[in-house]
């Protein structure tokens, strides 16, 4: 069974937050609350981490992890950035959107896509979000907590303890702000592609 943790909704416990971001660095995945659904997350380069988030989410090699960054200074070092790409990113972040971007040497192979070499990156507007990057110090390695054969992502931390505790170390019970999962955007190129459509309102592109 998974540690079951209830966070205030605005103004996340500052121990408990400490306590989750222990067990990420040691090596556990949480489940915890964003503005869009919940997501799966565990500490960069923690393999055995990304092995289980493919497991539960039944994904390929094919998927593109998203790194969870407190704020655009922490996505320098992951993506190569061009300047309509900060633009848009600057001008729709903190929110519900994943930018597909090429990643840097920086970033473990085991965390891009395979053929690609692309990777998300995501700057949400969620306190209980915020405030796991902000206190684990770094971005954290995440994907939306969507179950095979769905198309949208989990909402409640009590359903997911009862569905799938058993899977994960830890599971934060916090307000979404949305049920859909974020929108995506391919920034690879010079045009912005939405790949999927979810929260983010693709007209603001």
């Amino acid at each position: 069974m998974s540690r079951y943790i209830e966070l205030h909704p605005v103004n996340p416990q500052a121990r408990l937050i400490t306590k989750v971001v222990e067990r990420l660095r040691s090596g556990a995945l949480v489940a915890y609350p964003t503005d869009s659904g919940y997501a799966l997350a565990c500490a960069p380069g923690n393999k055995e981490g990304l092995d289980r988030i493919r497991a539960i989410r039944q994904l390929d090699d094919k998927h593109n992890f998203t790194f969870v960054c407190a704020d655009f200074a922490q996505v320098g070092p992951l993506a190569i950035v061009g300047n309509n790409a900060f633009r848009l990113i600057k001008r729709l972040t903190p929110g519900p959107w994943t930018f597909i971007l090429k990643g840097t040497k920086e970033v473990p192979r085991m965390t891009l896509h395979a053929k690609k070499h692309t990777l998300g990156v995501r700057i949400p507007d969620h306190p209980v979000a915020q405030a796991l990057v902000a206190e684990f110090g770094a971005p954290i390695l995440s994907s939306t907590l969507i179950r095979p054969g769905r198309t949208v992502p989990e909402s409640h931390g009590w359903e997911v303890e009862e569905g799938l505790g058993h899977l994960i170390d830890v599971v934060i019970e916090g307000e979404v702000a949305s049920v859909e999962p974020t929108t995506v955007v391919d920034l690879t190129s010079d045009v912005p592609e939405v790949v999927r459509q979810g929260s983010g309102d693709p007209g603001l592109i």
